[in-house]
């Protein structure tokens, strides 16, 4: 399918006191946050959950604590070395100031908080033996606990006044709710175990095996019970306790801004002049997608040049089987066409599963493999419920997003790269603004490689550039309080809707989600089209440098072999 090219691994390299820290850091992750380990396929604590009470954060911070003066008082031994030395002590040391911020007190939100979390670990689970359920029995049955400590994380955040947006909550309300239940999240999961027919794994449903014990599906229903009860009793929570005492305010201020930028991105960046910045890439923006109108029907405005394309059944999917099939389709060709031109690619990475997630929130996303490669990196496509027509003219960028040249090369070429990178470095370190950045990179690399040629692809693309570019926008514009760009007031959660609506031609569920996300996960948004920004610069930067010797394929090498880090990191380590 591909040529493997073994340069990209690098020569083996002995590791280090440093790497003996990091190693040691991934060890107590997966010790405290089990689904870590489950995320990256450390497999040994997938029975149970971390502690999510106010004593398991405190402990969680005292192994940081600890682990940062074990890396302060170490001495690198390489290049390789410093780059883990900055990264993760920049790591530990923001951890430090978020929990000072008395951030994990307020941490919910629609998207990324322990509500999903501790449901969301199941989708990675192994389940194709009567073992693997076993361990999903168990998991199961310790949600109770998980639930009820980050319910007195939440009580110590209303008792200490620091609570998240009552919008959040009332979101995130309705999300627990389809946890709960004989129809419920958790029934369904051990239903399936029981009946190998409900089992697709294309679909994001779980493998199961042939005959499972009577015991052990009692023990199945009984977890699925207890999870069950456990987010009933959060939905309570959330209804009688903290909505009443949420913010009305969706803002979260510069200074607590500041601090989750600099987290998404791995950078500090002059928020005033990126919103600036902001204002003027979307503009830019909105320009070439009405020149590209032009192009697909002479005279038309974007809405109308869309509307000639939704209209077009030649760019169109019908159902979630045939949307799964063209995304592996078009994925394998990508990885075909690039091996061994813009990108080494090894064989170890030559193949993504593209799966339609068990949930229908909205969303597209991308897990990484396992280390030893035995779960290849995956593609979810999130459906929202009712929606079974899809255009291929809007996805095909976002393919390349996800897949390649976009998260799945990043991602799998720091898992490949282990003669040289300890786990952290290869599995767990980096960014939202590293990674996303990189993607959007991506998209823009793949036009000009001439796989948007086609003006409908370029308007696609442009499309998803333009809502990023939005969202940088409107995520500063809100929680910094900025002036409204119509002149009239500040930015708020109505204004944020309507600006949305302005510039994203998208379902009107998905935008209000988009909408919520933002609102209750500031600095993340921004973190992807910032991120491309200092991607694209950095590579401007790199052939300014080179000059004639400039190799594109050895800048993309360079960089993807130093793994996931900081933006900082990589600026500062490419520039070496």
């Amino acid at each position: 399918m591909t040529d493997s090219t073994p340069a990209a691994a690098s020569e083996p390299r002995t590791p280090t006191a440093i790497d003996a820290i990091a190693e040691r850091w991934v060890d107590t992750l997966v010790q405290l946050e089990p689904a870590v380990g489950t995320y990256i396929g450390r497999n040994e604590a997938n029975d149970r959950y971390g502690d999510y009470s106010p004593e398991g954060h405190e402990r969680y911070i005292a192994e940081v604590r600890r682990t940062l003066a074990e890396l302060e008082a170490a001495r690198p031994a390489d290049d390789v070395d410093e780059v883990t030395l900055t990264d993760l002590g920049s790591e530990l040391r923001l951890t430090l100031e978020s929990s000072a911020a008395k951030l994990q007190l307020r941490d919910l939100n629609v998207i990324e908080s322990p509500s999903q979390q501790i449901r969301e670990v199941y989708d990675l689970m192994p389940t194709e033996t009567v073992d693997d359920w076993e361990v999903v029995s168990h998991r199961m049955s310790g949600v109770g606990a998980a639930i009820d400590g980050y319910i007195e994380t939440l009580r110590q955040g209303i008792r200490e006044g620091v609570v998240p947006a009552r919008r959040q909550v009332r979101e995130v309300l309705l999300q627990v709710n389809k946890n709960v239940g004989e129809s419920g999240f958790f029934f369904d999961l051990a239903r399936s175990a029981s009946n190998p027919d409900l089992a697709v794994p294309e679909l994001g449903r779980p493998q199961a095996p042939d005959a499972l014990p009577d015991s052990l599906a009692r023990q199945l229903r009984h977890g699925a019970g207890v999870a069950s009860a456990a987010y009933g009793r959060l939905g309570e929570f959330l209804s009688a306790e903290l909505v009443p005492a949420a913010s009305d305010t969706d803002a979260v201020g510069r200074e607590i801004y500041a601090l989750e930028s600099r987290k998404f991105l791995g950078a500090t960046v002059d928020l005033d002049e990126t919103y600036e910045w902001g204002v003027a890439e979307l503009a830019r923006m909105v320009s070439e997608q009405e020149s590209i109108a032009n192009e697909i029907l002479p005279g038309a405005s974007i809405h109308e040049a869309i509307a000639h394309l939704d209209a077009d059944p030649s760019h169109k999917l019908f159902g979630t089987a045939a949307l799964q099939q063209w995304m592996q389709e078009t994925s394998n060709r990508a990885i075909a066409d690039l091996a061994g031109t813009q990108f080494d690619i090894p064989a170890e990475i030559a193949t993504i599963e593209c799966m339609i997630a068990p949930t229908n929130e909205g969303g597209i996303y991308y897990t990484g493999p396992t280390d030893d490669f035995s779960r290849p990196g995956r593609m979810w496509w999130s459906v929202p419920e009712g929606v079974t027509e899809f255009d291929t003219w809007r996805e095909l960028t976002t393919v390349y997003h996800e897949g390649v040249p976009g998260h799945h090369l990043q991602i799998g070429q720091a898992v490949y790269n282990r003669s040289k990178l300890n786990t952290w470095r290869r599995q767990l370190a980096g960014t939202s603004g590293h990674a996303e950045g990189w993607a959007l990179y991506a998209e823009r690399l793949m036009q000009e490689l001439g796989y948007l040629d086609q003006p409908a692809d370029r308007l696609g693309m442009l499309d998803g550039q333009r809502m990023r570019a939005a969202r940088v926008v409107l995520d500063i514009g809100v929680h910094l309080g900025k002036p409204r760009l119509d002149g009239h007031g500040v930015w708020d959660a109505e204004y944020a809707l309507e600006f949305m609506r302005e510039n994203v031609n998208m379902n009107d569920g998905f935008i209000r989600f988009e909408v919520n996300r933002y609102l209750g996960w500031p600095g993340q948004a921004p973190s992807y089209k910032v991120g491309q920004r200092i991607w694209e610069q950095l590579r401007d930067d790199y052939r300014a440098r080179q000059g004639s010797a400039f190799d594109i394929r050895e800048f993309h090498r360079r960089a993807l072999d130093l793994g996931g880090v900081r933006l900082d990191t990589l600026v500062s380590a490419m520039g070496r």
